[in-house]
């Protein structure tokens, strides 16, 4: 099968384009959310649990260290909080670079691609013994949450975060508040809301796990996380080469 065959025509384009107005990509799908948001709470508890207490996940809690540590006139704190903060923003920047280059170069969507690098990665993490800088394995966790952040946007139509939680306590409260003020508002209200509060157990879930699992498994107990993301990696990639072979030009809403 030539390359040509995993691309559509123009015509195709179109038509597809016209489609994808009210139709979602499974990397757009709300249960791939739900599986992310279980692998990033997993990832945020393991490096605070037992690599140093860096949360991976998302950055408020490090720089709210950070200004802790420079208050305190603790510069080498800085510092260890200062390193994956940088390593958080070279993943945003590398997964807005690498998206065009994966589309035009390879038969399967950056989304697939990044799941299957996280489950690599975190494969690798494993075998990282205690004994070594827990700064190596902030890095590349950070890293991984945000390519993943920044990759998977909006669930279905509906701007989602699998990494943290903050904006969808924001959007409950949203939702609770438009409820009360329009009533006629109140079934679609309370759906929307009902979505946010499954990431947020999504997270809650992950989190809990990993912190059970750390004091059994300790540092391979980030193979856990490589179970949602697999489940994740199956269904992307059977939709890639199957069913939406001829979409793979098409960017997800919100991008």
């Amino acid at each position: 099968m030539s390359k040509k065959d995993f691309f559509p025509s123009e015509q195709h384009k179109e038509l597809h384009n016209e489609l994808h107005k009210d139709f979602y990509l499974t990397c757009e799908k709300y249960f791939i959310f739900e599986l992310l948001t279980v692998a990033a709470g997993m990832m945020g508890l393991y490096t605070y649990n037992v690599r140093g207490g860096v949360f991976s996940n998302a950055q408020t809690g490090n720089v709210v260290k950070m200004s802790l540590a420079v208050g305190t006139g603790n510069f080498k704190a800085t510092l260890y909080f200062f390193v994956p903060f940088l390593a958080y923003i070279a993943g945003t920047i590398l997964s807005e670079i690498l998206p065009e280059k994966v589309k035009h170069s390879y038969f399967i969507r950056w989304d697939t691609m990044l799941v299957g690098i996280e489950i690599v990665a975190l494969f690798i993490v494993g075998f990282i013994p205690f004994s070594w800088p827990d700064q190596i394995v902030q890095v590349i966790i950070c890293f991984l949450c945000s390519m993943q952040f920044n990759t998977f946007r909006q669930a279905e139509g509906v701007p989602m975060a699998t990494t943290f939680v903050t904006n969808h306590v924001r959007q409950i409260g949203i939702s609770i508040a438009r409820a009360i003020k329009h009533h006629e508002q109140e079934p679609e209200a309370r759906k929307k809301a009902i979505r946010h509060e499954k990431i947020i157990f999504a997270f809650f879930f992950g989190g809990v796990v990993m912190t059970r699992a750390c004091s059994y498994f300790g540092e391979k107990s980030i193979w856990l996380a490589i179970i949602p993301l697999s489940i994740c990696f199956i269904f992307l990639l059977r939709s890639d080469l199957i069913y939406e072979k001829a979409m793979l030009d098409l960017k997800p809403h919100g991008h």
